[in-house]
């Protein structure tokens, strides 16, 4: 008898077709557990899909609508052409062509590209809706805004939660600026929820800031959780205290091998993320140490399924240097002290000129 807990599946390939049940991790998705492949769906129990990345999904969500989508494929993939194609999105080769076909503009691209995607939209005059929907800090989605309402854009800030916008119920983009319910309202039945805030630019993103703060910065803190408890020998003892107390964290801990493969792309949003936290006067270093993790994932992008556990902290591992216990360090700084006072040994003018001098340097810092 079928495990309720489980999820049913069948994979086509084109030559085989597979049935059988898996077990999700919380906040995986089928397509997870799949090897990336051209010509490749998944039938789930509700409905069929396509894999796809998330501005093709989007994408499809507006053709569904019966309007118009258009992209420029100069310099792109084989395998992203063949996503916008499956899509039903029009391809007019070059952004300057694109822009001058479309009234709205809807940016999906990896946190570090938003900037300067914006500014080049805006070197070519375009002067329609621009709707950044990158996971970006509140204050680069207000750099982003300014750069193409400078040239005669209007700006609405956008932030996405969810998985890709294949099935309905799943995925909502937040909208903030004083033509998000324009946006929004292109969306309207559609597998993509669009949430208007009434609220200025920034609201979006920082909400989508909070959001995946926690879900994806967990995801990093569990870890280096386990990481720590590997290194320390006590990973069996903490499996089984979190079994009493805990028992959803064992399987939480190892969603990172489920997105280790994605893991490059939330490098620069845990850098937002930790920008974020900055301006509002709190402390980003949590999220820069996330942003670590998931840069020593790297090596991870291309795979063809995703990697073990044990893989997932040697990669971790790799290249952290043990410090000194902290008593140790104060022992060493001790050690060096008379060195530094001997510095001072020309007498109270000299100390009073050394110390002037470096005030001066503060200042001028």
């Amino acid at each position: 008898m079928p495990d309720p807990n489980k999820t049913k599946v069948t994979i086509l390939t084109g030559t085989y077709r597979v049935k059988g049940y898996i077990d999700l991790m919380p906040g995986a998705r089928v397509t997870d557990y799949m090897v990336e492949a051209k010509d490749f769906i998944a039938v789930t129990d509700a409905e069929v899909w396509e894999i796809g990345d998330l501005g093709a999904a989007i994408g499809a969500c507006l053709v569904a609508r019966g309007l118009r989508v258009v992209w420029a494929s100069d310099s792109r993939s084989a395998a992203t052409r063949s996503r916008a194609r499956t899509a039903g999105i029009e391809d007019l080769g070059t952004l300057e062509r694109a822009l001058g076909a479309a009234d709205i503009v809807l940016s999906v691209c990896p946190p570090h590209g938003a900037l300067a995607l914006a500014r080049e939209v805006a070197g070519l005059g375009f002067r329609g809706i621009y709707v950044d929907a990158n996971a970006i800090s509140p204050e680069s989605a207000r750099k982003v805004g300014r750069a193409v309402e400078k040239a005669g854009a209007s700006f609405v800030d956008g932030g996405i939660i969810g998985p890709p916008p294949v099935e309905g119920g799943r995925s909502r983009m937040y909208l903030s600026g004083a033509r998000a319910d324009e946006v929004a309202a292109l969306f309207a039945g559609g597998n993509l929820h669009a949430v208007p805030l009434q609220a200025p630019p920034g609201a979006a993103s920082a909400l989508k800031a909070c959001y995946a703060g926690w879900t994806k910065g967990a995801t990093a803190l569990l870890a280096a959780i386990r990481t720590l408890a590997e290194v320390e020998g006590v990973d069996a003892a903490l499996l089984a205290e979190w079994k009493l107390s805990q028992p959803e964290l064992q399987k939480r801990s190892e969603v990172v091998t489920v997105q280790a493969r994605k893991a490059w792309r939330w490098i620069g949003e845990m850098e937002e993320i930790a920008a974020s936290f900055e301006a509002a006067g709190l402390s980003g270093g949590f999220h820069r140490a996330a942003a670590d993790i998931y840069r020593k994932l790297e090596a991870f992008k291309d795979g063809d399924a995703p990697p073990a556990l044990g893989a997932v902290i040697a990669a971790i591992r790799r290249g952290a240097r043990r410090k000194a216990p902290s008593g140790e360090s104060r022992r060493r700084s001790a050690k060096r002290e008379p060195q530094i006072k001997a510095r001072f040994r020309f007498g109270t003018a000299a100390v009073k000129r050394e110390a002037a001098k470096r005030l001066r340097f503060a200042k001028r810092a």
